[in-house]
Parts: structure tokens; C-alpha cells; sequence
């Protein structure tokens, strides 16, 4: 009975060890692992990182669309082309339909149907008129400033320049 008692009791001592060895593997390799999942948040959308070499593709006319708001977006973004082409886009278009950056979404009927799109162009507009760079407007988009613009300014429809 004694010898049964001091196996069953070094065997208890034996398994207690081994788990308090791999209990702080275990931990550190989840906060590991956390730590890398909030280090590499989802990837930033498709952009350029330079002004265009060449010429860029003509956004689409703003007569195209009926609703106020679309028609002002389309308005701003042929004037800050350069801009837009240096901007991602979270609408994650450049998944869906193969976008290189937020000026693609201008160049087609996409933009007139996507709140982000036409958000973060106004963000974008709005910003270069403060006098930032593309790299500092695309710091605010990554950011999400975008997303608290105010909209309700661009439901009147903008003189055509």
C-alpha cells in the first residue's frame, strides 16, 4: 500500500510539473500570436505612392448621374485626379473589381453607388483644399477620418467649373 501511495503520489507530482512547464509555453505562444494579429491589422487597400508619370483616365461626366450627391463627387474628383490616384479605397474594390486605387472608382459607375467612394473623395477634396499632401490625405483615410465627413453640404448640387 505504501509503495502504491508513493507512485500514485510521483506520478501526480510528475504530471503537475510537466503541465506547469507547458502551461507558459502554451500562454506566451498565445500572446504571441495576439500580438502579431493587432501588429498586422487587415492590409491597406490598392494605391500609388507617387503622383502619375503619364496622363490619367478622364473621370466619368457628372450629367451621367441623377442624384445630387454622385453628381458632386464625380464633380470633385476630376478636379483632384492626382489626389485619388494616390488613395486607397475601403470599399475594397481593388478585391472586388480589380481597382488600383480610388481614382479607378471615378473612372467608371462604381463611385456613384458606394458611399465610401464618394466619402472619402470629399474627404479628399476637402483636404487638398487645406493644403495637405496625398501622403498626409491617405495617413486621414487610413486612419478613417473619412468616414465622419459630413455629406449633407454635397446634397445641393455644386457649380460646374
Amino acid at each position: 500500500m505504501y509503495k502504491a501511495r508513493l507512485f500514485l503520489g510521483g506520478t501526480i507530482l510528475v504530471l503537475a510539473a510537466v503541465g506547469l512547464v507547458l502551461l507558459p509555453q502554451q500562454a506566451s505562444s498565445q500572446g504571441a500570436a495576439n500580438a502579431a494579429q493587432s501588429a498586422n491589422p487587415e492590409p491597406i487597400p490598392a494605391f500609388h505612392n507617387a503622383p502619375p508619370i503619364g496622363p490619367l483616365p478622364d473621370t466619368l461626366s457628372p450629367s451621367l448621374f441623377q442624384d445630387a450627391l454622385a453628381q458632386n463627387a464625380y464633380t470633385l474628383a476630376a478636379r483632384v485626379k492626382k489626389v485619388l490616384y494616390q488613395q486607397p479605397c475601403y470599399c475594397h474594390c481593388d478585391r472586388s473589381q480589380g481597382h488600383g486605387s480610388l481614382l479607378d472608382c471615378f473612372t467608371g459607375h462604381h463611385a456613384a453607388v458606394c458611399g465610401t467612394c464618394e466619402r472619402e473623395a470629399f474627404y479628399s477634396y476637402e483636404q487638398t483644399q487645406k493644403g495637405k499632401t496625398p501622403a498626409q490625405i491617405r495617413e486621414g483615410i487610413e486612419r478613417g477620418d473619412w468616414e465622419k465627413m459630413d455629406v449633407t453640404k454635397y446634397e445641393t448640387l455644386l457649380p460646374q467649373k
